[in-house]
């Protein structure tokens, strides 16, 4: 048990509510004050967001990757460092680049949510005793990774840009779900017209078919301009 006297606030983040909760009644059975945030219905900007999570000034926020509507995790972990908070990204994704992100941004470590809920509270216990939390040689491997996927995500988002404007508009109808004869038909122009841009596309990002296409610029984050 925590003795009242190193009692933390520690806050939780994370849509998931079964696991939140549970989590939560872990750590306040430890003796720490921990409670979980209710995200908003809608979306919110990352200083909303931001405020929110430290409007009660937690020592440890314990940060989920994905939060649904209101998009990664990752975007709130410097924002909450600079606050003064330590994060812990416990996370779902078993993507070393996504935890080496997160790291990369100012995350304490990343573990995954299928660890046991001990490791989890002894990660706590061991933040609030300053002592460390992370392996250096998984700490630089997992940014690794991510300065690995970044390389190559740049140069995919430099291909993109490559693309014609009405190349850049076939893409992004493929994305959502269109195919060739329902872009042509909206575009008023021959199926023939469509393939001929289809086979510009991938030619230009370097790969064989729509589905790799696609997958890139969704990796990428790329809307048309």
């Amino acid at each position: 048990m925590v003795s009242p006297r190193k009692r933390l606030k520690v806050v939780l983040v994370d849509d998931h509510t079964l696991f939140a909760e549970s989590l939560q009644l872990a750590l306040t059975f430890e003796g720490y004050d921990a409670h979980r945030v209710e995200l908003p219905d809608e979306p919110r900007s990352e200083a909303r967001l931001t405020s929110l999570i430290m409007r009660s000034q937690p020592r440890i926020v314990l940060l989920d990757l994905d939060l649904g509507q209101h998009g990664s995790g990752v975007r709130l972990i410097a924002p909450l460092a600079r606050s003064g908070a330590d994060v812990v990204v416990v996370t779902s994704s078993t993507e070393e680049a996504r935890w080496g992100h997160a790291l990369h941004a100012g995350a304490r470590t990343v573990l995954s949510k299928t660890v046991p809920l001990g490791e989890i509270m002894g990660t706590v216990r061991r933040l609030n005793y300053g002592l460390s939390v992370l392996d250096v040689d998984d700490r630089e491997r997992w940014i690794r990774a991510w300065a690995g996927q970044e390389k190559e995500m740049m140069e995919f988002r430099r291909r993109l840009a490559e693309l014609s404007p009405r190349e850049s508009q076939v893409l992004e109808h493929l994305m959502n779900g269109s195919t060739v004869g329902e872009i042509a038909k909206v575009r008023v122009v021959s199926e023939t017209t469509v393939r001929t841009q289809v086979k510009s596309i991938l030619a230009k990002l370097g790969v064989s078919s729509q589905i790799a296409a696609i997958s890139i610029a969704h990796k990428a984050e790329w809307r048309a301009a």
